[in-house]
């Protein structure tokens, strides 16, 4: 592959990257919830069990500080609470409320609408093996912003 292709390709997953981003974002407002797309790189890792402040902020390449900046306004907003670490006295763990799980599912909704309109214009098999080639070149990649 010549360097310009590449950088085509690279353009080409970036700008698919970025609309599904706004589209889901754009999709969870639509369904009533105040958001920003910082919110849904935050949801999906407290979605699994929670974070200390540490981790979130690890988690979404920030300073610890930006970190707390992004709970406050999610605590405000009634997606997360703070509580107790089950293991670590000294740390608060941060977790999704009902609300804040009411959110993620709207952007479970929002995406599938979204992946939808790939699948339209794909077509469903092209777009199962694009997921599986997806899937195989960045099996593990993390689900964070590129600031």
């Amino acid at each position: 592959m010549q360097n310009s292709e590449a950088l085509a390709l690279t353009a080409a997953l970036l700008a698919a990257a970025g609309e599904l981003t706004q589209r889901i974002n754009d999709g969870v407002v639509a369904r009533g919830f105040e958001a920003r797309p910082a919110y849904g790189f935050a949801f999906t890792r407290l979605a699994r069990g929670g974070a200390t402040i540490t981790e979130l902020g690890v988690h979404l390449g920030v300073t610890k500080q930006a970190a707390s900046q992004l709970v406050e306004e999610l605590v405000r907003k009634g997606y997360v609470e703070r509580r107790p670490h089950p293991e670590d006295a000294r740390a608060r763990l941060i977790v999704l409320t009902g609300r804040g799980r009411e959110c993620t599912r709207a952007a479970e909704a929002a995406a599938a609408e979204a992946v939808q309109a790939w699948s339209d214009l794909l077509g469903e098999e092209q777009l199962r093996i694009l997921g599986t080639q997806l899937g195989r070149i960045a099996p593990n990649g993390p689900i964070k912003p590129a600031w």
